[in-house]
């Protein structure tokens, strides 16, 4: 691939940047200065220094997200801050987004990529891709609950929800710990299916999403590379 394009998709700018750093003499290629944008490198053997430093060719990222309240899922937005505005430019530039949506409130794990085939096949309903919540209910969930969450909750506009699990794991006189198992992402559909049982979701976060699981060192507004293990798994997923 021609070098301008290798550098921009590593993140170091706009086609038109990039050949202002090409010119300023700092990208060596094999130990040579290049100049010129359309010499051709092959990124996987050729070593490609900027200013003395290697450049890592990624043609896609997978950036795992602790995801804080008040931040939207979204690329941008007019009157929240995004999840975008979190990570790295260089992420930035290499046009990654969400791979589905957080409600606003609502925090946890959440991946990035740009990787449009891969984040297609993990959102398709035809996958079934389980997703694990944890939730503090305001009220007790009981062993009824849960039994209607296995049959399939249906929510107050009549939609049927697929069958779901939930875990009940600690309940005081009027409040539930719980874990919800779903396979499907209708919007606000946690919410929804609990409050069809008469309770209400104070505090909601998303610990998986298939074989990916969040990073308990990752505080609130943090991300990380997916290691390559991770990004694997999710592969074999599909």
């Amino acid at each position: 691939m021609r070098i301008d394009k290798c550098l921009a998709d590593c993140g170091l700018g706009t086609r038109s940047e990039v050949k202002s750093l090409l010119k300023s003499k700092k990208i060596t290629v094999n130990g040579k200065v290049v100049t010129n944008g359309k010499v051709q490198v092959n990124p996987e053997t050729d070593e490609i220094l900027f200013d003395g430093e290697k450049i890592q060719y990624e043609e896609f990222v997978y950036i795992m997200m602790n995801k804080p309240k008040g931040v939207v899922s979204a690329t941008e937005d007019n009157l929240h801050k995004t999840v975008l505005d979190l990570i790295n430019p260089l992420y930035f530039k290499k046009g990654v987004f969400p791979v589905g949506r957080l409600d606003i409130d609502t925090h946890g794990l959440l991946l990035l990529t740009n990787d449009g085939e891969l984040a297609h096949r993990l959102l398709s309903p035809k996958k079934h891709v389980t997703k694990i919540y944890q939730a503090r209910v305001e009220g007790v969930m009981t062993p009824e609950d849960a039994a209607a969450f296995e049959r399939g909750i249906v929510l107050s506009d009549g939609t049927e929800c697929m069958p779901a699990r939930l875990d009940i794991l600690s309940t005081t006189q009027d409040e539930s710990i719980v874990q919800i198992h779903l396979k499907e992402g209708k919007f606000h559909q946690v919410k929804r299916m609990v409050k069809a049982c008469g309770k209400n979701v104070v505090d909601l976060q998303r610990l998986t999403m298939g074989t990916l699981k969040l990073d308990e060192r990752l505080a609130l507004g943090e991300s990380r590379p997916l290691t390559e293990e991770e990004r694997q798994s999710l592969e074999i997923n599909d």
